[in-house]
């Protein structure tokens, strides 16, 4: 599997992926709103792109739909119950869905609501895992719940999916907003060294050549999995002074995810 990240250079700061099998150039774009970049990329690398995922019905993912789709004829996929959000989509994807590519890439679809009801993550079956996390799992970070989400269902993916796969596995997220999303960490967490150890980094980093983190990684420096910290639960009774002694997991997140809208 080939995995090439494409930096839009936007104001929302997407990213783009084409996801190639070696063999046969066959190649899938995931949410490929910057469509000019990623047609040249593929037409560089000899790829043909013959199917598209969008990872939610966001216009800032499904924007190069249409462009890609006439140049190249190639199937739209989404979320099952995004048919109505999304147009033209070929075929709906259920959590166990595998997307084949070429000969010998295979990806597997998690239902992963909560930055909207009708999120799709992509997992590789590859040695080296990786993880198409769309706008739920940001480089230390999540997602917001704005526009057709819900916190409580974002944490119960985060915890009941997300935290539970390997540590090796890499994190290719919708957005470049680590290094901010580095600062909120450590103002919500003030002796979390390897969040302080990562932001010079990536302060003023260009994102086209930024590292790709493990979710081993993401679980020492994103607050969104440290939901036990004790550093973090004090500081958080401080915006919340109602917060029991001991706070359960579920209302730590919902609290954080409150304090990063305003953040």
């Amino acid at each position: 599997m080939i995995v090439e990240r494409i930096w839009t250079g936007n104001a929302y700061r997407n990213f783009n992926y084409l996801v190639a099998c070696p063999d046969s150039g066959e190649a899938l774009a995931i949410d490929p709103l910057d469509h000019e970049k990623c047609l040249n990329t593929a037409r560089v690398r000899g790829w043909q792109i013959t199917q598209i995922l969008n990872t939610h019905e966001h216009h800032d993912h499904t924007g190069g739909n249409d462009a890609v789709v006439a140049a190249t004829g190639a199937k739209l996929l989404a979320h099952h119950n995004a048919a109505g959000k999304i147009r033209g989509v070929d075929r709906g994807l259920k959590a166990g869905d595998v997307i084949k590519v070429g000969k010998r890439v295979e990806l597997e679809c998690l239902d992963t609501p909560g930055h909207t009801m009708c999120h799709i993550c992509l997992r590789s079956h590859t040695d080296t895992p990786a993880l198409f996390s769309g706008d739920t799992l940001f480089n230390a970070g999540a997602g917001n719940c704005h526009n057709g989400g819900d916190p409580a269902a974002l944490y119960a993916t985060f915890v009941e999916q997300l935290a539970k796969l390997p540590g090796n596995t890499q994190v290719y997220p919708g957005h470049d907003y680590i290094e901010n999303n580095l600062k909120f960490t450590l103002d919500r967490e003030p002796d979390n060294a390897d969040a302080s150890a990562w932001l010079p980094k990536v302060s003023s980093h260009d994102p086209a050549t930024s590292v790709v983190t493990t979710l081993a990684e993401e679980k020492r420096f994103n607050t969104f999995f440290r939901l036990g910290s004790a550093s973090l639960i004090a500081r958080l009774r401080q915006s919340f002074p109602d917060l029991p002694e001991q706070p359960d997991a579920k209302t730590v997140f919902v609290k954080l995810r409150e304090l990063r809208n305003k953040w």
